[in-house]
């Protein structure tokens, strides 16, 4: 299922930007230190493994690339308050915004990581209707992208995360994701 759309290890990444590593307390950015934010977070994204591993089968979305924005969104749920965030508008380990969405499920339940990637799925979808000639590997980064800032906002593939939380979005999931990969996901 993992390769449905696209092989994650296959896509390039520049890694987190400095932006997102500085209030992690790196002096560092790029892929590394997309590692290591998502190294922090392994020990807790281990509770929800069999959940993601099941939602993403079900859906054909890379278990690792949900743990990927698991990761970025909310650090494996450790910064969320009763499972929100974003002052209030994001549900869940996957951040559903409840503005565009109708949050299904409990904050960390399989029913909302099935959410989560159906909205991938969406965004996927979406990608490949206004990017036909790119690769799935392509595609899909461009969805993660519009998982965060929507299919409006992937303008062309080098600029695709400006406009994303940090201009980093799917540079930085995409790193985390190939960490969690290497991890069993």
């Amino acid at each position: 299922m993992s390769g449905y759309y696209g092989n994650i290890m296959n896509v390039d990444t520049t890694g987190a930007s400095e932006a997102t590593a500085k209030p992690e307390g790196l002096s560092y950015a790029g892929v590394p230190a997309s590692e290591k934010i998502a190294e922090r977070d392994l020990k807790n994204m281990e509770k929800y493994k069999a959940k993601i591993k099941k939602a993403g089968n079900a859906k054909c979305v890379d278990p690792a690339v949900i743990a990927g924005i698991i990761s970025r969104e909310s650090h494996a749920g450790t910064v969320l308050q009763d499972g929100w965030g974003d002052h209030g508008n994001g549900f869940g380990l996957m951040q559903v915004d409840k503005r565009y969405h109708k949050v299904a499920g409990s904050w960390d339940s399989e029913e909302h990581l099935a959410q989560g990637a159906d909205i991938l799925c969406d965004m996927t979808k979406a990608i490949e209707k206004k990017f036909p000639t790119w690769t799935k590997e392509q595609q899909l980064k461009g969805a993660i992208s519009a998982y965060n800032a929507g299919p409006k906002n992937v303008q062309t593939y080098d600029r695709m995360d400006v406009g994303t939380t940090h201009n980093d979005y799917a540079n930085d999931v995409v790193a985390r994701a190939k960490f969690y990969k290497r991890n069993g996901y």
